[in-house]
């Protein structure tokens, strides 16, 4: 149990912390029959304590707040890195988290708390600094337990025993006695190459608290440079350097060391369902209902993670008595066994699967197949640190269209890649600046964005090279099914969510797109639609398209303070992003309709807005006109928009 004082966080902090930072909490669900939460709270480190206190919902600053809790150094026995129990929905973030536990004790009784740092070198930092002010503790334990004890079980081991000893054993505290002459509080710049940033361990430090990470292949790779490691699909391989985000260094189990992507494996302890081919994670109501629709065959299924945080759905298709998919909640009884009918329960959800595959157990249908394999995601860059791509290593072929940069057509790499190339016309663009900037983007890595891999400069003329989509320009996708998606709001509200996921990731890093539209979204497989060309916009030369008064320039997209002023921000994008749900709803009409631009200008200025598509929901429309508030500071940033555009689609369509 956490001890709670009155202090404020500007109290606590007149004696200068030993750290401080925002974590995500883990309730310590001390009541069997209270709900686990996760919150954030902005934790500061000082000589006897780790305190807690509230933070403001908007914010990640450190605020001026009564304290949630604190618990004593001297009690504390354990410090270790927790197995990654959770899922994403449950604690109601997008990105990945870094979970570690704090045991302690209170009383003669033991409570474990689990955090999650926001980054993975945090982690290492809290760990290595809470370690070192508990070094002379002693209670320090030998074996713990890296998961919560959930539902009368210990989640990593199992064991029923609630006291029991731990399932792994404890780093060993000794090590960080070599850390503890490391000078945290030091400002020195004087750092040689390659000794790492003042005051933070070094990677060879980081190894004594840090045991190897063993992570299983969730798709076949091939190494085609020299360097990195071809993966076979469920393989378990050793990471020997993870310092880089989207390109590991690991080790087979024949010894061969190699780069390979990161979003290629999971982590062994945080596997979960991925390792099976019937879960297809945050694939929403819609698109499951679209893809197994495609695959038309009675009995294919998928299990997706629910509209409601925590659950899991199975989605089934049949034909009896017509072709329809039918979605099932896969819920859990209190004795921790699932079930999709309280006859037939199971000890987990691959066991309930296996169970349906030979029973239908009221179910419309046995279950019999799961889709197609899983397409494997874009790699940030064809390889290891690549970027730039050799002209003869592209096959040519045919042409997918032609815009204002250039031609672009679909392309092999090495023979074995789809790629999209854009050949981009002499002139048209700063090519220096963008080289330079290119080496950045292919680093930009998310489900809803095309993939950057690299650029060919080194001859004339310069050719972009990207991630491969199937189905072309969301505009055009749109227009070619407007029968078919009209009616199914559901999907084209999908859409629009994918969008501003993508959106999201670019706002938290600082990318303002400049020319969002639905022609510069391309669609995929299994309904996926991604964000294409952000940021190119800003190195074309040609001023009827860079000026707000020039023809090409895309007016019909833009917001006020654009046109009066070209002033650009991720507010503008997002007046354009209103403007490209309307397209969406519209099935690719073109917004003002037959309006000449300088009409449209005169609107604009104005305050006239573009009315309701005919088959659009108020909700969504509402969400529409907030896009399109004439002040950039009354526009709400994407952050936003993505959960007020999944708590509509929750509403309109219950899983």
């Amino acid at each position: 149990m956490a001890m709670r004082n009155s202090s404020t966080y500007e109290e606590a902090t007149e004696i200068k912390p030993k750290k401080e930072g925002v974590m995500i909490k883990r309730s310590l669900n001390k009541r069997f029959w209270t709900v686990v939460n996760y919150k954030q709270r902005s934790f500061v480190l000082n000589e006897k304590f780790l305190v807690y206190y509230e933070l403001e919902d908007d914010s990640s600053k450190l605020l001026k707040r009564e304290e949630k809790g604190r618990i004593l150094l001297e009690t504390v026995h354990t410090v270790e890195i927790a197995t990654n129990f959770f899922t994403k929905e449950e604690i109601g973030v997008s990105e990945e988290v870094w979970p570690f536990l704090l045991g302690y004790q209170v009383k003669g009784r033991d409570y474990l708390l689990f955090l999650c740092a926001l980054r993975k070198e945090d982690r290492i930092d809290w760990i290595l600094a809470i370690r070192e002010a508990c070094l002379n503790n002693k209670t320090i334990k030998s074996e713990f337990h890296p998961a919560p004890w959930i539902s009368k079980n210990w989640a990593c081991c199992g064991s029923t025993v609630r006291y029991s000893e731990g399932c792994r054993k404890c780093g060993d505290w000794a090590s960080i006695r070599s850390l503890s002459s490391l000078d945290v509080s030091t400002h020195s710049n004087n750092t040689m190459p390659g000794e790492g940033t003042p005051g933070t361990p070094s990677s060879k430090q980081k190894e004594k608290i840090m045991p190897r990470t063993k992570v299983v292949a969730l798709y076949n790779y091939k190494a085609i440079e020299t360097g990195d490691l071809s993966l076979e699909k469920n393989q378990e391989y050793d990471v020997i350097d993870d310092s880089q985000e989207h390109w590991w260094k690991v080790k087979d189990t024949k010894g061969n060391v190699g780069f390979i992507p990161s979003n290629y494996v999971k982590e062994k302890e945080s596997l979960g369902l991925q390792q099976y081919e019937w879960y297809v994670n945050d694939m929403s109501r819609q698109r499951s209902e679209s893809t197994l629709k495609h695959e038309d065959k009675e009995g294919c299924f998928v299990v997706r993670n629910s509209s409601t945080k925590g659950l899991y759905t199975l989605s089934l298709y049949t034909k009896i008595p017509h072709p329809h998919v039918k979605h099932y909640h896969i819920k859990q009884n209190s004795r921790g066994e699932f079930f999709l009918s309280e006859k037939h329960c199971c000890q987990s959800i691959p066991d309930l699967i296996n169970y349906h595959k030979h029973n239908s157990g009221g179910l419309a249908s046995r279950l019999k197949t799961s889709p197609c394999d899983r397409p494997a995601p874009a790699t940030a860059g064809l390889s290891h640190d690549k970027w730039e791509i050799d002209h003869d290593d592209l096959m040519l072929l045919e042409e997918l269209g032609s815009g204002q940069f250039g031609v672009v057509r679909r392309g092999k790499w090495r023979g074995s890649i789809d790629v999209a190339v854009k050949m981009m016309k002499e002139g048209t663009m700063s090519e220096d600046d963008f080289i330079e900037e290119a080496k950045v983007m292919t680093k930009l890595q998310h489900t809803n964005l095309v993939q950057l891999y690299g650029v060919c400069s080194k001859n004339r003329p310069i050719f972009i090279v990207t991630e491969y989509m199937r189905y072309g320009s969301l505009l055009n996708h749109l227009r070619r099914h407007e029968q078919s998606l009209s009616s199914n709001q559901g999907l084209l509200l999908d859409m629009c969510i994918q969008v501003c996921k993508g959106m999201a990731y670019l706002e938290r890093h600082n990318y303002i797109h400049r020319d969002l539209a639905a022609r510069n979204c391309l669609v995929g497989t299994d309904n996926i639609v991604k964000v294409a060309d952000f940021g190119l916009a800003r190195y074309v030369l040609d001023d009827q398209y860079t000026s707000s008064g020039g023809s090409k320039f895309p007016i019909k997209w833009a917001p006020p303070e654009v046109l009066n002023y070209t002033r650009f921000s991720s507010k503008s994008d997002i007046w354009a992003y209103g403007v490209l749900m309307w397209e969406v709803f519209s099935c690719g009409k073109m917004p003002y309709g037959r309006l000449k631009n300088a009409e449209v200008v005169e609107r604009v200025q104005k305050g006239l807005i573009l009315e309701k598509p005919k088959a659009c929901y108020k909700e969504v429309y509402d969400v529409m006109r907030k896009c399109w508030a004439h002040l950039p500071e009354n526009r709400p940033s994407f952050k936003v928009l993505k959960e007020t555009l999944v708590g509509i689609s929750q509403r309109i369509v219950v899983d």
